[in-house]
């Protein structure tokens, strides 16, 4: 079994060997997160509630008014930009954005459910925001700028659009450490040959965790008042199965990746990866991930 590159992401490998370029690379993660979007809109509920003490911090952060226009870049099945979007009417519209046709197809769908009636949905890449200088009110990336080829440039483009006073709000993952839920099924990939190690600067979950490189970035694509902090919170599942299959449904890379190998080798993976989630089974079976991500927010 060739060992593909990683970017530690959901789970597991990005690229493959030798490294592509970045235009490639991004063709790559394109196709990753299009395959996975019927697991994302499968899991979406669980995902909304394990997740919504970030989406509020994140709502609350870019001070949302009646009447703003507000970008949610990489925005998957939409669920955090949706809030936004009850709380800027009348007049106000929100842009539901991701790099996959797939991600806006079912972020579509959930919108008509809730009847939202001020959402637009564009495929619009981070590192180049197809909308005019300064016209928007604010930005928001939940788990979206530490996976892009070039997060430098994705801060500075969102710098461009926003007004003066403007706001950005966004979430990276801290470290490995910090989100066993979705780290470990990637150590076992590691582990077992089947994904490298991430390279040191390279896009991946944790590429933005440091508070002190997300802090540099932040003021160098010209943001000012920026507001760093860490905000914890729990996933649950009824079971390690159910986490092992949530973990397939969401990584763009786990599910292929498995695919190559023979049975024998997908079902020793399996019994790895639930040995290394034992530890967060409780007395009653259910299986309690803590969690921390940092947040931030900052003004144009």
């Amino acid at each position: 079994m060739a060992p593909c590159p990683a970017l530690l992401l959901a789970s597991c490998c990005v690229v493959s060997s030798p490294e592509p370029d970045v235009n490639e690379l991004r063709d790559q993660l394109r196709r990753a997160w299009s395959g996975a979007a019927p697991g994302w809109e499968r899991r979406q509920a669980k995902l909304r509630e394990a997740t919504a003490p970030v989406s509020h911090w994140l709502v609350e952060a870019i001070r949302p008014q009646p009447g703003h226009r507000v970008l949610e870049l990489a925005a998957g099945v939409g669920e955090t930009g949706f809030l936004a979007a009850e709380l800027i009417r009348p007049g106000g519209r929100l842009i539901s954005s991701d790099q996959s046709q797939e991600m806006l197809d079912a972020a579509r769908e959930r919108a008509e459910e809730l009847g939202l009636d001020n959402v637009e949905f564009r495929l619009i890449e981070g590192e180049w925001i197809d909308l005019p200088l300064a016209t928007l009110d604010a930005v928001l990336c939940r788990w979206g700028y530490m996976l892009m080829p070039d997060a430098d440039a994705a801060l500075a483009e969102t710098r461009r659009v926003l007004k003066p006073g403007g706001r950005v709000a966004l979430a990276v993952w801290e470290s490995p450490e910090a989100v066993p839920w979705a780290a470990l099924p990637a150590r076992v990939m590691v582990s077992r040959g089947l994904a490298d190690p991430p390279k040191p600067g390279a896009p991946g979950m944790f590429a933005l965790g440091d508070r002190a490189v997300l802090e540099g970035k932040l003021e160098q694509a010209g943001f000012t008042e920026i507001e760093i902090e860490p905000l914890d919170f729990e996933v649950r599942h009824p079971d390690l199965e159910d986490w092992f299959e949530t973990q397939l449904d969401l990584s763009p890379f786990l599910r292929p990746t498995l695919a190559a190998l023979s049975e024998a080798e997908r079902e020793e993976f399996r019994r790895a990866v639930l040995d290394e989630g034992r530890a967060y089974v409780t007395s009653s079976g259910e299986v309690v991930f803590p969690v921390r991500t940092l947040v931030a927010a900052a003004g144009a």
